[in-house]
């Protein structure tokens, strides 16, 4: 099978065990300084990625100028990958209620919770995969709620050629400023688009700087205030967000993570292989460089690897902090 050309990535992140280097994760990064200009570019940045669940706060964006009017909490768990505890499922059926509409209108894959906690406690109660306990549901109800407010058809929200995922292919490329290279289709049924991490970072800055009131301010405003639900309980997402004032943070899945800082500075990343732990260390290496505490960054930075249930080496982002 012929394959495009490879992205030239770099190493983002190492694991160490002892004396030796055990692994390296390698991938692409930006980080833009809050004018814009380049502060930190490591692998190839320019180059088409899908940004997956890292688009939704773009969604959100999109849904608000078509109408929709959420209150904060709701609209945090739009553009939310969320662990599918209670609070999570009961928004997202809120957002479904108020617009007049049943859990059974949502379009989105059907699974278990995507936290590990969450997802054990929904098993031992008996529950198996369901549409509101996929980590996308939030994102789904909106949708549907946007489609009420403007009588649009509620069954073909997915389709391509539907007015909903139209106004959001026009509004990802207006806030990245770039036409998407290609789209496909994204874990929970919605469009994907191949963007670059450039402008991916360039979209994150528009949504902490934009003027108050305005549609990017408030999504970037409603994460801000409900972490937990962006995310939730233990995940990293959130607790960086709790622990730096201001930050805007949100993954993806395939090693995807996006943040930027309340003055516009923000970082994109992919780690090539897809892999979730290098995730969070390599960003942090771009945090450091504009001016993050450094404190406030070691926990998601110098992860302990363990043998025997001691610590005997670290993950770290490369370089190390």
């Amino acid at each position: 099978m012929n394959h495009p050309a490879f992205p030239a990535h770099a190493p983002l992140a190492v694991q160490t065990r002892g004396e030796l280097v055990e692994s390296v994760h390698y991938g692409s990064l930006i980080a833009l300084a809050a004018n814009g200009d380049k502060m930190l570019t490591r692998g190839e940045p320019g180059a088409a990625i899908y940004p997956r669940s890292a688009l939704k706060p773009l969604f959100a964006v999109a849904m608000l100028r078509a109408g929709l009017d959420l209150p904060a909490d709701q609209l945090a768990l739009a553009a939310a990958s969320h662990s599918g505890a209670a609070v999570h499922q009961d928004l997202a059926a809120k957002i479904l209620a108020d617009a007049g509409l049943e859990p059974t209108a949502l379009r989105n894959s059907t699974d278990l919770p995507y936290g590990p906690a969450e997802r054990s406690a929904w098993i031992h109660a008996g529950h198996g995969p369901s549409q509101l306990a996929q980590n996308c549901s939030g994102k789904h109800a909106a949708m549907l709620a946007t489609c009420v407010i403007n009588g649009w058809d509620t069954e073909s929200y997915l389709h391509r050629d539907h007015p909903l995922p139209t106004l959001i292919r026009k509004v990802v490329a207006e806030l990245t400023a770039e036409q998407p290279t290609a789209t496909s289709t994204d874990g929970c049924g919605t469009e994907v688009f191949a963007l670059s991490l450039t402008g991916m970072a360039r979209s994150f800055a528009t949504l902490t700087t934009a003027a108050e009131g305005t549609a990017e301010a408030r999504v970037a405003a409603a994460m801000r205030a409900h972490p937990v639900l962006v995310a939730g309980t233990g995940r990293d997402v959130t607790a960086l967000m709790e622990a730096v004032p201001g930050l805007l943070a949100k993954d993806g899945f395939e090693g995807i993570q996006l943040i930027a800082l309340a003055d516009g500075a923000s970082v994109a990343l992919k780690i090539s292989d897809g892999g979730d732990r290098a995730r969070m260390p390599a960003a942090v290496s771009a945090l450091l460089d504009l001016g993050v505490d450094p404190a406030a960054l070691e926990p998601f930075n110098n992860l302990p690897v363990l043998g025997g249930g001691q610590p005997v080496g670290i993950l770290h982002g490369f370089p190390a902090a």
